[in-house]
């Protein structure tokens, strides 16, 4: 090696180390985390979008695995997007996913992460897997959207910026949650209003049959949020079918409908139909049927045509307060009138990812 290209090397060695720094991190479970900052090699579990977000298209390059069927099987029209715009998202190596028992601790391992980050819920999941994983040297960092906590919200975007290199990406991104969230806290506060009450139910089984609704987390923390009775919380711990009877006894004013791009069409063909796509007429349609379920006519949520279909991809991520204000926004129609929910999501897009989805994210019954 001649002299110049040595001290190139060198120099190249010396920005990397200036650059890098042992933080101990402390994770949405409370485990303390040595990892060099930032990581340089990342696999992900879940929150696909989240890291980018904070990471950046340039920084993405640092994820050397994921957990492709919680990306492209979930949500297969997000997938195209990104893998048209990124390719190199399609050639990643897969993980397997937790839920349906395909990840593998062996794939994390030859993949030599610095760091594994994982959704709560997955943890819960794996077990004693981790330990074999952390016995191999790779750190595991826990993050959180589902419970739709503000403090689980905001603790794991730090972390994720942490992670990325990108605290002041980070930062921003909290700043708009917060705001947001603190925006309508505000406005309850001054209105005083009484809580309507609130029932959502994830349409994927189509109107005949009842499909999963939210107790603490998703769309349950998310009426809270809003300033909303949730029905479902005495009944639903996390997620699970509400008894019929019980929707109808409870009476809600208000009733979200939500709903994918409708991979599951063959199985289910009049499940709730929304997001990147979608025309806003058919997702609207769609949410007619819910209407004529036996018993719902006497609900006042149907007598007044205060029912709603819902994107269940924007919940359980940095982006979710705007749905949050598309929910307070049905639940008090006067309190929230000047907001844009679906605008604000969109916005989101613009401002923090590479690639803007096109299609319907929130709607009613009169874009029929």
């Amino acid at each position: 090696m001649n002299r110049k290209r040595f001290l190139a090397t060198l120099l190249a060695v010396a920005a990397m180390t200036a650059h890098a720094e042992v933080k101990t991190l402390t994770d949405i479970m409370g485990n303390k985390v040595q990892l060099d900052i930032p990581a340089k090699r990342v696999a992900l579990g879940f929150y696909f979008e989240d890291y980018m977000a904070v990471a950046g298209e340039k920084n993405w390059a640092n994820v050397v695995g994921i957990s492709k069927d919680a990306w492209k099987a979930w949500r297969p029209t997000s997938w195209a997007l990104y893998t048209q715009h990124m390719p190199a998202i399609d050639k990643l190596p897969d993980i397997g996913e937790v839920e349906v028992m395909t990840f593998s601790v062996e794939k994390v391992i030859e993949l030599k992460p610095d760091v594994l980050v994982l959704a709560e819920w997955q943890v819960q999941g794996l077990g004693s897997d981790l330990d074999t994983i952390k016995e191999a040297g790779i750190s595991i960092v826990v993050v959180d959207y589902n419970a739709q906590k503000l403090e689980n919200h905001l603790k794991s975007t730090t972390l994720l910026g942490e992670i990325a290199g990108q605290p002041a990406r980070a930062a921003a991104i909290n700043k708009d949650y917060k705001d947001a969230i603190d925006t309508i806290n505000a406005r309850l506060a001054k209105a005083k209003l009484p809580k309507p009450k609130a029932y959502a139910e994830f349409g994927n089984k189509g109107p005949s049959e009842v499909g999963f609704s939210y107790g603490k987390n998703m769309w349950g923390g998310m009426i809270e949020q809003a300033g909303g009775e949730n029905i479902a919380k005495p009944f639903v711990e996390w997620w699970g079918p509400l008894n019929p009877e019980q929707v109808i006894v409870s009476r809600p004013d208000v009733v979200f409908i939500t709903g994918t791009e409708g991979s599951n069409l063959s199985k289910a063909p009049t499940a709730m139909r929304i997001g990147q796509g979608i025309d806003r007429k058919d997702s609207a349609q769609r949410l007619t049927g819910w209407t004529k379920r036996p018993g719902w006519d006497a609900l006042p949520a149907i007598k007044n045509k205060r029912i709603y279909a819902l994107y269940q991809g924007a919940s359980r991520t940095q982006a979710d307060y705007t749905m949050v204000q598309f929910i307070a926004k049905a639940l008090y129609p006067t309190v929230f009138a000047d907001l844009m929910p679906e605008q604000n999501y969109i916005g989101f897009y613009k401002k923090y990812l590479p690639v803007v989805p096109q299609g319907t994210f929130a709607t009613g019954l009169d874009a029929q």
